[in-house]
């Protein structure tokens, strides 16, 4: 699950550049970037509490 994240951005973000090349029309990756870059940022937060949530789950477990 690590690894999940970053991959699913890159192939995300490597789909875009792909069909801005490709030339598909009312495609603008500069503006979807400037618009949507927070979203990487809020995704990220989530990921680290997800995984400080399960290492804490991980760690009672293993006291009991």
């Amino acid at each position: 699950m690590r690894h999940l994240i970053p991959a699913l951005i890159l192939i995300v973000l490597g789909t875009l550049f792909l069909l801005d090349n490709l030339g598909f029309p009312g495609l603008d990756v500069r503006e979807l970037i400037a618009t949507w870059w927070p979203l990487l940022l809020i995704l990220g937060g989530i990921n680290l509490l997800l995984r400080r949530a399960s290492g804490q789950q991980a760690r009672c477990r293993d006291a009991s």
